[in-house]
Formats: structure tokens, C-alpha cells, sequence
């Protein structure tokens, strides 16, 4: 039973959890990602990861619904700010 409300909350944590990107989506996409971006993404459903600053889509699939890098037309990531550094 232990076992049972382990998984349980994990997959809370991971479905509803503040770990991901921000709970906000952008109104309107900037007008130079929209041209960059590939045509298969949901661009009214987009927020920036402020883990990494890059630009993510909301896709629902058949199974669930996640959060997939939007990517440019050559299928680079779209980001806000440059990587840092290591």
C-alpha cells in the first residue's frame, strides 16, 4: 500500500509539480520566433523554461498532454537568452 501512494504522489509531483516551466503562457510569441519556428507547434500555448530560457510548447498527445522544446524550422531549440557558460 506504501508503494501504491509513492507512485501516486510522484506522478502528482510530476503532472501538477512547480519543477517545470512557469505557469504563465506568453500572449503573443514574439513576431521573429514565429518566423523561425517549425509549423507542427502549438504556438498559442507557449512559455518560457526558466531553467534554461528556452522556449517550450504545450503538446497533447493521445496518452497526456507535456511541455516539448519549441524548435526552429531546422529543429534547433528557440531560446531567450544565451547558454551559459561552464
Amino acid at each position: 500500500m506504501g508503494g501504491a501512494t509513492l507512485l501516486l504522489s510522484a506522478c502528482e509531483n510530476y503532472e501538477g509539480g512547480n519543477a517545470g516551466p512557469s505557469n504563465t503562457f506568453i500572449g503573443n510569441v514574439p513576431e521573429g520566433v514565429a518566423e523561425i519556428a517549425a509549423p507542427y507547434q502549438d504556438l498559442s500555448r507557449v512559455r518560457i523554461d526558466p531553467a534554461d530560457g528556452c522556449y517550450v510548447y504545450q503538446y497533447v498527445g493521445p496518452v497526456e498532454t507535456t511541455f516539448l522544446p519549441l524548435r526552429s524550422k531546422d529543429g534547433r531549440p528557440i531560446c531567450a537568452r544565451a547558454p551559459e557558460a561552464t
